[in-house]
């Protein structure tokens, strides 16, 4: 019979190192719940945006009231405008609150949970059982991300992903409220070199150890 566990995955990285393709794999493999915090703050700024521009902390506060994963998955929260707009509102930190209390009640609701980000094991999962840092070369991001648009049959240039990466990257780390961080205890995961089964096999390695560690063995 197989113990009920409690669980906690906090997954940090800057865009495009590979830490929303890690969490969805496992997610997946090990059957957690899994959040993506970016998309809480692509939520609001759709919902400004769908309402003149309307930034009242009421406002902000009755709609992350209403924030369910099935409106997370809304594709118009990857418009241009939205993807913009949601990097300036991540910078304010009543939106940053309001959002905080979503993650820490999907927290308690759920009993396996992986949130991916850029503050969680820093500000949302202090305490999470796992902490993981994604890296990766600039070069490589850009490439992945190019690889993404062309997809998405977006008009743009390897050196324009470059350097809007670059500008992110910048505005994560130094940014006032919630800078992302590597923080103490994390695992550092580097994935420039790594193909993509090679990043699986470290995951499901790390995640399997972090749960025998609590748990002894199941």
């Amino acid at each position: 019979n197989k113990k009920k566990i409690n669980f906690s995955i906090a997954i940090d990285g800057s865009s495009a190192s590979g830490k929303t393709t890690a969490s969805k794999y496992l997610s997946k493999k090990f059957k957690f719940r899994l959040l993506s915090s970016g998309k809480l703050y692509r939520y609001i700024a759709l919902k400004i945006l769908e309402n003149n521009y309307k930034y009242s902390k009421n406002f902000i506060k009755s709609e992350s009231k209403k924030i369910t994963l099935k409106k997370l998955k809304n594709k118009r929260l990857y418009s241009p405008q939205v993807t913009k707009l949601s990097s300036i509102i991540a910078k304010k930190k009543y939106i940053r609150k309001c959002l905080k209390e979503f993650q820490i009640n999907f927290v308690k609701k759920n009993k396996k949970v992986i949130i991916e980000g850029r503050d969680i094991a820093s500000k949302i999962l202090p305490n999470a059982d796992l902490k993981l840092f994604f890296i990766c070369s600039p070069t490589e991001k850009a490439k992945r991300r190019f690889k993404e648009y062309i997809k998405e049959k977006r008009k743009i240039t390897l050196k324009e992903v470059k350097k809007s990466l670059k500008k992110r990257d910048y505005s994560d780390k130094n940014r006032k409220e919630s800078p992302l961080l590597f923080v103490k205890g994390a695992v550092l995961v580097d994935t420039t070199n790594l193909t993509l089964k090679q990043m699986e096999a470290k995951l499901k390695k790390l995640v399997q150890e972090a749960i025998q560690k609590k748990y002894g063995n199941l």
